[in-house]
């Protein structure tokens, strides 16, 4: 049975950071790999499991980007990886295996928002090829790894993007209708969430638990590169200097906040036991009544998850169609 959305009163909340939620919690033994880990989120995530003691790897397109940006966290591994090239995620994910280690965490945060149609080497679009089947492909290849750790956890980072569609199965990469990059990403996010209610099922009897998270809104970490100053600033995100507004209340935040939802879901032990559930702010998000979901997807602040973007008959749908995708 899939775990309720129900919150559990974590004691935690939206202005929460990474290090507060981790306080406590020693990782010494433990490996994580952590995509997207040498920016934003991912990057303040890297350095909380670090301090906590876990050995970190990052796969990046640019090792030496990704090694200069981290180049104030000691001890971090950086591969080679491009989760748009299935021969660079199976070789990272080899090299990992032939290691031997367990993998204890996984946080598939790398991720890209509303780019003009691009196209994968398959004919994928880049949203969804990039955010939700890199990370299928990688999350499959390392499964010995996790299944080995006896007590995984696999953290999808989500986004309240979900809002902009659903998974469109009988058009996923905008073949036959018109290209919106905003429709796109909300697609990839709603796999990204569906992916973590379908693992979670498949995984729980080895031990593997997934969570899918939304980090909040976090203007200056380079994902809304593609967005314009007018359209940041229309969705209150900046002030009128240009300057990020930080409101964890409306789901501004930095990026100390915007990491701590996803080192909650995979360090808790107040999470011991569940899964397959989607997180804000640090406790799993209640479904969005119906009475309400005209105001959540115009941006109200009322906390949940549309239904479609947690429903298993969808997540396992999502699962077979991804598994022909990348054969």
């Amino acid at each position: 049975m899939i775990t309720a959305q129900q919150p559990v009163r974590s004691g935690f909340g939206a202005a929460s950071t990474a290090e507060e939620v981790i306080e406590g919690i020693g990782l010494a033994g433990k490996v994580a790999v952590v995509t997207g880990g040498y920016s934003g989120i991912g990057r303040e995530t890297v350095r909380v499991l670090r301090a906590a003691g876990a050995e970190v790897v990052v796969p990046a397109r640019s090792v030496e980007r990704a090694e200069a940006a981290l180049r104030g966290v000691a001890g971090v591994e950086v591969e080679p990886m491009d989760l748009m090239d299935p021969a660079s995620v199976d070789a990272f994910a080899a090299r990992f295996l032939a290691s031997g280690h367990p993998l204890h965490l996984l946080v598939n945060s790398a991720g890209i928002m509303a780019t003009p149609l691009a196209r994968d080497a398959r004919g994928h679009e880049a949203q969804f090829a990039t955010n939700h089947l890199g990370h299928f492909r990688l999350t499959s290849r390392l499964w010995p790894a996790l299944a080995a750790a006896r007590g995984a956890r696999v953290v999808a980072v989500s986004s309240r993007g979900i809002r902009f569609s659903p998974v469109v199965f009988e058009d996923l990469h905008f073949e036959h209708r018109a290209y919106e990059p905003f429709a796109a990403y909300g697609q990839s996010k709603t796999a990204n969430s569906l992916f973590a209610v379908e693992l979670d099922r498949r995984g729980r009897a080895e031990g593997v638990r997934a969570f899918a998270v939304h980090p909040g809104t976090i203007v200056d970490t380079g994902l809304a590169r593609h967005l314009s100053t007018e359209v940041i600033r229309a969705a209150g995100a900046l002030d009128d200097e240009g300057r990020p507004v930080r409101d964890p209340a409306r789901q501004l935040k930095n990026a100390a906040q915007g990491a701590a939802t996803g080192v909650w879901c995979a360090t808790s032990p107040r999470l011991d036991g569940l899964g397959g559930v989607y997180c804000e702010n640090c406790d799993i998000s209640p479904l969005v009544a119906p009475a309400d979901e005209a105001a959540w997807r115009a941006g109200a602040e009322i906390p949940g998850v549309l239904d479609y973007a947690v429903d298993p008959a969808a997540a396992a749908r999502l699962w077979e169609v991804s598994e022909r995708l990348i054969a």
